[in-house]
């Protein structure tokens, strides 16, 4: 089986939040899209350096990591970024992964947007009980 591969829009919510309250003119909201894998074992959203860098999030902090070979360390976290897939968005932060790598698109976003991923068929999309927006499972 391939891998699914996406494309992501997304934002600068600081930036997106200023342009929401006529401080920012909307032209001005840094952007991008970006092909991403759906990853079910990475958690969360990881993002290469130079897609943060273009959207001018900030590093709020690091985290420890842990690598699918085994290995561990520790990267920066970035955010707030506004993520959308589809018609479906979420805010989210991001690992900042080395300059040149893939971005994944882990857990935390697929569950927020109530996403699927389909290996077999090499699709991510709605659960077939919510088509039409994400149910918040509580």
């Amino acid at each position: 089986m391939g891998e699914i591969v996406v494309d992501v829009e997304l934002e600068n919510a600081v930036d997106r939040g200023l342009a929401g309250k006529g401080f920012l003119q909307e032209a001005d909201v840094r952007r991008a899209t970006v092909s991403a894998v759906a990853d079910t074992g990475a958690v969360m959203l990881a993002l290469p350096e130079e897609v943060v860098q273009r959207l001018g999030v900030e590093v709020v902090g690091t985290g420890p990591v842990a690598y699918a070979d085994g290995r561990r360390g520790e990267l920066p976290i970035a955010g707030p970024l506004t993520v959308h897939i589809g018609d479906r968005w979420t805010f989210a932060r991001c690992v900042v992964t080395p300059p040149g790598t893939e971005a994944l698109i882990g857990q935390i976003v697929m569950e927020e947007l109530d996403l699927v991923a389909d290996c077999r068929n090499q699709t991510l999309g709605p659960r077939p009980e919510a088509p039409d927006a994400p149910v918040l499972r509580l």
